[in-house]
């Protein structure tokens, strides 16, 4: 299990863009407009990037995400270069650390601030049904992939929470230098398929850290 590797983020990144929004909704004592919230659907389920450069914005850019992941814990995290938030790069402990936020144990986040991550990651369209839930029956994830313009190949990402074998998993793979990006998600998914059925017996909670 490896966790310290750095790798960019691609659509991952949207998830902390979401976080980030709601931490500073907490913060004003509001909760997200209409827009917002509707936005944020998109984002998440669709992951439409328009969405994401819009929620980009109206959290500040990089420094606002690097304020927010201060106060989430993300050690390891540095946003993207101006409007470029898919670059940011991250490691999978800090996503561990950020589905832990979302999902599993005391966090800055509100109980409806996580609500409505969860409800949303639980609701990826159907074309996008792929990476860690290849390893469960049911499961709230987001996925990340891009084409690196210089070699043409690909970072292919994958996190979320699944059950399986009547245990929850918190599942992270980072990847990189695919060929192509079919090649990146059967990567993934056989990665996340191997670290549940390796750790299916051991006491809850379970995260596996894959590089």
């Amino acid at each position: 299990m490896y966790g310290s590797q750095e790798h960019i983020t691609a659509s991952l990144a949207k998830v902390n863009i979401l976080a980030a929004l709601l931490l500073r909704a907490q913060r004003e004592e509001r909760s997200l407009t209409p827009w917002e919230t509707s936005t944020a659907a998109e984002m998440i389920r669709s992951s439409d990037n328009d969405a994401a450069n819009a929620l980009w914005r109206r959290i500040g850019g990089g420094e606002g995400l690097t304020e927010a992941n201060r106060i989430l814990g993300l050690t390891s995290t540095q946003a993207g270069p101006g409007a470029h938030w898919g670059l940011t790069r991250t490691t999978a402990a800090d996503q561990l650390a950020l589905l832990s936020a979302v999902f599993a144990g005391p966090s800055p986040l509100s109980e409806d601030s996580r609500r409505l991550i969860q409800t949303l990651m639980g609701q990826i369209d159907a074309d996008q049904d792929w990476g860690v839930s290849a390893a469960g029956s049911r499961w709230q994830l987001k996925n990340g992939w891009l084409q690196r313009r210089v070699s043409q190949r690909w970072a292919i990402n994958s996190m979320g929470r699944v059950r399986a074998h009547g245990h929850t998993f918190y599942l992270v793979v980072l990847t990189h230098g695919s060929r192509s990006m079919s090649h990146g998600i059967s990567t993934v998914e056989r990665a996340a398929e191997s670290a549940v059925h390796a750790l299916r017996g051991t006491p809850l909670p379970v995260s596996p850290i894959i590089p």
